[in-house]
């Protein structure tokens, strides 16, 4: 990692070793100050004719426009909220109203729950939900097996861009192309894909994705892609006066404004620190092959290591092709969570458990325990890699 890159993140400075970013990146020191500046200055509502007002207003805005870029869609097509659990939910209850018995909803094996408990719980109504099985170990969809699933019933295909288990890519562009064939929608999870890869949901020609800030060195913030034209069509709990196509109609009540701030300072860092100061997509485009070269190395180092290393059993796609540098292993003679202890005890933090991909899970066989998950993003080093193999070698 060079200093130009460490030294915006003051969690950091520690020397602990964060290899379990895909519960959530740590923040530079834009995203801190961003939100330090907007309590400071006065915090309160939208839409008033004073100073603090007038900022948090603009604030909301710019967040939506800045969102769009990253995401590669327009302003109005963007929903903040809370997470995408709760904005996933939300469209599932708009779809609640929309679907009917016989209808189908599509799933992948890779999916985190938040991109299947909100389709399976319209099961109740007669939905039927399918399941696009990935081949194992390696975790990989295959659009042949979702072919025979997609049928003049179904409604919706839900797919991940990146597999929060075991950090297989699935070719999405593809999967949408089938489910537009039959007339279904297609929502992608990017969550654990984006802070790897920018989203583009017109490349992937998507009609609904989400994402979540606070894994893209952001705070915790959910964000949906409605793609224009469909706002109108989707039932949504909403207050009276807010207009049918409005984003303000799937987002209920106060925003955060200042993580919504902070978020904005996270962008900057991207554009300012690793986009070699290019404004709008074009420095995010530009710090994200940043980010590709910095974490390809280690993505290669690390899969090489853990494959041959003579007790772990490495789930997941074994080359570095079609993957991200997520790492699913389970360690013989240990169970997860002795793992993480241990490397813990040797200032690695790792995760252990099934990190809510329990279709995966199953598949796999690992559940209840899991599986010992390393997710390295680009602000790791060569030294982050090296004392988590130590600490591999040092189990009893």
């Amino acid at each position: 990692m060079t200093p130009s890159v460490a030294e915006h993140f003051p969690a950091l400075r520690s020397g602990f070793s964060y290899l379990d970013n895909a519960s959530g990146a740590q923040v530079p020191t834009h995203c801190i100050e961003a939100i330090t500046d907007f309590l400071t200055r006065g915090s309160c509502n939208v839409g008033q004719p004073y100073a603090a007002s007038v900022r948090a207003t603009e604030v909301k805005a710019r967040a939506r426009a800045a969102t769009a870029e990253f995401l590669g869609c327009a302003p109005e097509e963007v929903i903040l909220g809370t997470s995408a659990t709760a904005l996933t939910f939300q469209l599932s209850r708009a779809f609640s109203r929309l679907f009917r018995a016989g209808d189908e909803v599509v799933i992948s094996e890779l999916e985190h729950e938040s991109n299947a408990s909100p389709w399976r719980w319209l099961e109740a109504q007669g939905v039927e939900v399918k399941v696009w099985r990935a081949r194992w170990p390696e975790g990989r969809l295959d659009p042949a097996d979702l072919r025979p699933l997609l049928t003049p019933r179904t409604r919706l295909l839900a797919v991940t861009a990146a597999a929060n288990s075991v950090g297989a890519t699935p070719d999405v562009a593809t999967a949408a192309r089938l489910a537009r064939a039959v007339g279904a929608w297609t929502l992608v999870d990017a969550v654990h894909s984006s802070p790897h890869q920018l989203p583009d949901v017109r490349a992937w020609d998507v009609d609904f994705a989400t994402f979540s800030p606070y894994k893209v060195f952001g705070p915790h913030l959910g964000c949906l892609y409605v793609r224009a034209g469909l706002l109108p069509q989707l039932p949504a709990d909403k207050l009276w006066f807010v207009p049918d196509d409005s984003p303000q109609k799937l987002e209920p009540g106060t925003a955060p404004h200042e993580s919504l701030a902070g978020w904005l300072g996270s962008l900057r860092y991207l554009r300012e620190v690793l986009g070699d100061g290019q404004p709008g997509r074009a420095g995010l485009q530009r710090a994200f092959e940043r980010i590709e070269s910095l974490e390809r190395p280690l993505l290669e180092s690390t899969l090489e290591r853990l494959l041959r290393h003579p007790r772990v059993r490495l789930y997941g796609p074994p080359e570095p092709q079609g993957r991200v540098a997520t790492f699913a292993f389970n360690v013989a003679g240990h169970s997860p969570r002795a793992v993480a202890e241990h490397l813990a005890r040797h200032e690695v933090g790792v995760g252990a458990g099934h990190y809510y991909a329990t279709l995966a899970a199953q598949a796999l066989g690992v559940m209840p325990e899991g599986v010992v998950r390393v997710s390295l993003l680009h602000y790791n080093t060569p030294r982050d890699v090296e004392r988590l193999l130590a600490g591999l070698d040092s189990l009893p």
